[in-house]
Formats: C-alpha cells, sequence, structure tokens
C-alpha cells in the first residue's frame, strides 16, 4: 500500500508481529481487570486442562485496535470492534497481526485546495482482521474505523512488534 494514496478496497496493511511473553499476558488481563486465574497461574491454568496461562480476549482487543491505530494513524477512531478467539495465545509465541481493507466509505469531503484537488475530510474504512500464532487463528474479525482521508502507513512506517 502506497504511502501516497488513500485507502481503497483491497489494500494489504503491514503486518505487526507481536511477542506473546507472560509479562503481556498478566499485565494485559490485570490492566483489563480479569482475574481469572487461567491469565496469571500456570498451576491453576494446568489444573483446569491448559498447558500454560493464556492471553484473554481484551489484551487481544487492545492489540488489534493498536495494529490499526499504528496503520491508519492517530486520528483514526475505532467505531465498532467484531473478534472471535480461535486457537490460545500462549508465551513463548508469536502472533502476527494482518490486515485487509475491506470496504471504504467517504464520510465528510474537506476543503478544496489551490490546486482543485480534496483536503481533509473522513472517510470509514472496514479492516478484515486476522491475529495468528503457530497454533492456528488467534483472532479473526472485522473492525470499522473512522480515518482522516489521506494516506495509510506502510510497513516500516511505525507498525514495529514492540508490545
Amino acid at each position: 500500500m502506497s504511502t501516497a494514496s488513500a485507502p481503497r478496497a483491497g489494500d494489504t496493511l503491514p503486518p505487526l508481529e507481536i511477542p506473546v511473553t507472560r509479562t503481556l499476558i498478566v499485565a494485559g488481563a490485570i490492566a483489563s481487570r480479569d482475574y481469572q486465574d487461567v491469565h496469571h497461574d500456570v498451576e491453576l491454568a494446568k489444573a483446569k486442562g491448559s498447558p500454560d496461562i493464556f492471553m484473554n480476549i481484551l489484551t487481544t482487543n487492545g492489540l488489534v485496535g493498536r495494529y490499526l491505530t499504528d496503520c491508519f494513524g492517530p486520528g483514526a477512531t475505532l467505531r465498532k470492534v467484531a473478534i472471535r478467539l480461535g486457537a490460545p495465545n500462549y508465551p513463548g509465541d508469536t502472533m502476527t497481526l494482518t490486515g485487509t481493507v475491506e470496504q471504504v466509505e467517504q464520510v465528510e469531503q474537506g476543503a478544496v485546495g489551490a490546486e482543485g484537488a480534496a483536503e481533509g475530510g473522513t472517510a470509514t474504512v472496514t479492516v478484515n482482521v486476522v491475529g495468528a500464532n503457530s497454533i492456528g487463528k488467534h483472532v479473526t474479525g472485522t473492525v470499522t474505523l473512522t480515518v482522516p482521508a489521506g494516506p495509510v502507513r506502510t510497513a516500516g512506517a511505525g507498525a514495529g512488534g514492540d508490545a
């Protein structure tokens, strides 16, 4: 996807690799007030049939939001997030988030600039998102955002993997 053009249906977003650490899992659970033992206590998680602690949906939801605002910039506003969990995110794995623009609708037209081109304005963008790890798809879903009309970030433009 080019930084010189507005998002278009079919555009693919740059991937974001997120190392899944124990700290990320536990901190995400605490931050979202999810005190279920399977998100912080290895022995109790194993007693319940899990091989280890695993990430909660609220942490995943936050990471999906971060991914999209990294791609569309700080002016992006999440409007609707519809995700479903699949394979668990266990410590020591990596989740790679990817996205494809499904639809773009012009919402508000900006002013016309000196050279006759539209400046400013907003668009509603619908993105299909997948977060996969070594087991399979951890999260799938659709996110709708309002974004300033204009360029979208490409790989290497702020979409680094530090979680």
